[in-house]
């Protein structure tokens, strides 16, 4: 199970410009009140996709896809439903590319991202 409460590293920012403090904040609110690894998963689906705009294009190995949606998954891993043509394909959201410029919402997807390589 992770761990909700971390100290920021005051003055750091992420790659995305977040800072570590904005950072902890975001964490703290998607996995309050989370006391286990679906909890927490839940309240990181619940708020992502409650503040990315989708659908949203992206590339993916070198092709076009849009991601249609989000999908939490019995393991408790969030994906992006991707598609292009007739086909689709569900991706970890941690290895969705993001465009630029980045859709509304998108630096939930960097703090869930902060989050689950434990930073």
């Amino acid at each position: 199970m992770k761990s909700t409460k971390r100290k920021p590293k005051t003055g750091a920012r992420t790659r995305g410009g977040l800072s570590a403090a904005r950072l902890a904040e975001m964490i703290e609110e998607a996995t309050v009140d989370a006391y286990d690894e679906g909890e927490q998963a839940t309240g990181w689906f619940t708020v992502i996709g409650d503040n990315l705009e989708t659908p949203f294009e992206t590339e993916v190995l070198g092709v076009t896809v849009t991601v249609k949606r989000l999908e939490l998954r019995d393991d408790n891993s969030i994906v992006a439903v991707c598609a292009r043509g007739g086909q689709q394909q569900a991706i970890g959201l941690v290895d969705v590319p993001l465009p630029s410029p980045s859709p509304e919402g998108a630096e939930w997807l960097e703090a869930y991202r902060h989050w689950r390589s434990g930073g």
